[in-house]
């Protein structure tokens, strides 16, 4: 079984910094892809950043410059460093993971409970 377990959210003033880590656990043979998804009130979820397992970034063109998404390979943890936050980043942040479980090695996306990001104007 695999957990996928983000932390870090909170409240926070605009132009403030935030740090989310995303951690996974279980009978895991090896991780991929790790992202972070954001979802607001009334909106669907949307990718904010993705790292894979070599290291590669992609992000989406609203966090650019501000959010940075690294990872940790022996502690199975991704981050998002949240800089110049917004009001408009206030969301829900989800966690997902491409993952090969054990003992089948087979390929799942598992995805955390999520963490409130509250940016107040």
């Amino acid at each position: 079984q695999v957990q996928v377990v983000e932390s870090g959210g909170g409240l926070v003033q605009t132009g403030g910094s935030l740090t989310l880590s995303c951690h996974a656990s279980g009978s895991i043979f090896r991780i991929y892809a790790m992202r972070w998804y954001w979802q607001a009130p009334g909106r669907q979820r949307e990718l904010v950043a993705e790292i894979t397992n070599g290291g590669t970034t992609n992000y989406a063109d609203s966090v650019k410059g501000r959010f940075t998404i690294s990872r940790d390979n022996a502690k199975n943890t991704v981050y998002l460093q949240m800089n110049s936050l917004r009001p408009e980043d206030t969301a829900v942040y989800y966690c997902n993971a491409d993952l090969r479980t054990l003992p089948d090695r087979s390929l799942y996306t598992h995805w955390g409970q999520g963490t409130q990001v509250t940016v107040s104007s």
